[in-house]
């Protein structure tokens, strides 16, 4: 009988641990080292060759995935048409800057009162390098990008259950937590407790490499010192003149840092998507919209609310509304493309086949909340030195992140106050928006006190609310994928849909250039075979 403690557990059990503890945001960062979430299969422009053959594409949608379908397919000669729902292009990649309104379902309003330079991205608010398609259309269409802090060492890391609810520099934890790893690795090698794995010449490397790691001193020991104090913080910093020498700060005990539960947060910035080269459009993710119109704007029309799509032996016909007039159309082309969200879709009479039908409803989505907050001035840089990255934290806001630009200026800026996913979301948007600023102030307090008196003004977005997806992004599992995503992507006779949700990328923009493009090469074979 073997009598050692079994640690088996699934991906699924590990990812759904993940979810209820700290939101859909932790599962998206921890899907990727566990293989659900990939880098992207981009390797450079389309090629349509061999014409369009006469044809012509209506695309539903105007977010990334439809803009992209129909700069490619004009590029190769078809007639393209783009139908959108909103006033403006560019669907999830959207930005919020001072004077701009949004009115959520339900029917409440918001105004951003930010001042000018300030804003918030409700939707994707970062590019990671590992997203050549993106950068690809970035870099085509003028829309200028900028380093995204991803991970500072000067921020926090907090749990209301550690340390009195005092929040903790990442960098202390980090270092704390590798250094006591690396005390523990080193004894093993130097008791031979690892010598079935590693070679006696491996394990002096080994040593060594633990040492450089682990921040350990001359006796291979994590302790108060300069080593320790370089990596973690000092209690006094080194100066200049008589009162130069700095004075080591004490580690914690390995004990407090496992209970604490704060290292959970140490792993999500390791992923291929959180390293430190990520990227932001200057001025904010709606630049990338703006990149598109200007490429394919006149190919767009706006304010069309799609009611119904039909196709036959010759084509597709499309009913739509206009949403200013009230006036109904019809729109026809040979192919069409649909981007619209699943949950949308699910809710637009559609003749395709059962097996798609049944994947379009498969699907649910994030329900996903964002709080921008502006205040008086930087008293996160001016007061805390944090310049940029992300503060993680187990209250239901999740995440607050810092700016990454305009370092260092006077008076207002304005933050990511929360991104809150799983139950708290769903508290969240069951509050009017004014209730739910009340509230990510409330407990942002708690990490940074000066929010009672430097806080200005906020908006908040609950996706769920967000008419025109009604979800932030789509949530597949193993076994959804397995019994439905095929057959959402394959070619249902005229039709094809495109999006992040028809991709391994979700939630990113990523999956929805290359979901879009996989989708324009397969129907442009289809024309190319007629």
């Amino acid at each position: 009988m073997n009598d050692q403690p079994q640690f088996g557990m699934s991906k699924r059990d590990l990812l759904a641990m993940i979810g209820k503890s700290a939101g859909a945001t932790a599962m998206l960062m921890a899907m990727a080292p566990l293989g659900q979430a990939h880098a992207s299969t981009f390797t450079g422009p389309i090629k349509l060759d061999g014409g369009a053959k006469g044809k012509s594409v209506l695309i539903l949608g105007a977010g990334v995935a439809g803009l992209v379908a129909a700069l490619e397919l004009e590029r190769a000669g078809y007639a393209v048409k783009v139908l959108e729902y909103n006033p403006k292009v560019g669907g999830r990649a959207w930005t919020l800057k001072g004077g701009d309104s949004y009115t959520e379902l339900g029917g409440a309003a918001q105004t951003c009162q930010f001042s000018a330079g300030n804003y918030i991205n409700p939707g994707p608010w970062r590019i990671p390098t590992e997203h050549g398609g993106l950068i690809h259309y970035c870099q085509m269409l003028g829309v200028g990008l900028e380093p995204f802090q991803q991970n500072n060492y000067n921020a926090y890391l907090h749990s209301t259950q550690a340390f009195g609810g005092k929040p903790q520099r990442y960098k202390t934890i980090q270092a704390d937590y590798y250094g006591h790893v690396s005390e523990l690795l080193a004894k093993a090698v130097k008791s031979s407790a690892l010598d079935d794995a590693v070679t006696a010449e491996d394990a002096e490397i080994l040593l060594e490499s633990l040492r450089s790691w682990g921040a350990l001193d001359a006796d291979m020991r994590y302790v108060r010192g300069r080593q320790s104090a370089t990596r973690r913080g000092w209690d006094k910093g080194p100066g200049g003149g008589l009162t130069a020498e700095p004075i080591p700060s004490d580690p914690l005990d390995l004990a407090t840092v496992l209970k604490s539960g704060l290292w959970r947060s140490i792993g999500g910035h390791l992923s291929n998507e959180h390293q430190h080269a990520i990227f932001q459009p200057v001025g904010g993710m709606g630049e990338i919209a703006r990149g598109f119109e200007r490429a394919v704007g006149h190919l767009v029309r706006v304010n069309s609310k799609v009611t119904a799509i039909r196709q036959g032996e010759s084509g597709v016909t499309v009913s739509f509304e206009d949403t200013r007039s009230g006036e109904k159309l019809t729109a026809q082309a040979d192919y069409c493309i649909c981007t619209i969200p699943l949950s949308i879709l699910s809710q637009i009479e559609m003749n395709v086949g059962p097996k798609m039908a049944a994947a379009i409803r498969a699907v649910p989505y994030s329900p996903s909340v964002k709080v921008g907050l502006e205040f008086k001035r930087r008293f996160w840089e001016q007061d805390e030195q944090i310049y940029g990255g992300i503060t993680s934290t187990d209250l239901p806001i999740g995440t607050i992140s810092y700016p990454s630009f305009g370092y260092g200026t006077p008076g207002p800026a304005a933050l990511l106050g929360a991104y809150s996913g799983g139950a708290y979301a769903y508290e969240l948007t069951s509050l009017p928006p004014e209730k739910r600023i009340e509230k990510v102030l409330e407990w942002g307090a708690q990490i940074h006190p000066q929010y009672k008196t430097e806080f200005v003004s906020g908006i908040a977005v609950a996706w769920h609310r967000v008419p025109w997806v009604q979800g932030c992004f789509g949530q597949w599992n193993d076994q959804s994928r397995a019994t439905h995503y095929k057959n959402l992507c394959e070619i249902d006779g005229r039709i094809a849909l495109a999006g992040e949700h028809a991709s391994y990328i979700g939630g990113w923009q990523e999956g929805s250039v290359t979901s879009a493009l996989d989708a324009i090469e397969r129907l442009h074979k289809l024309v190319q075979a007629a």
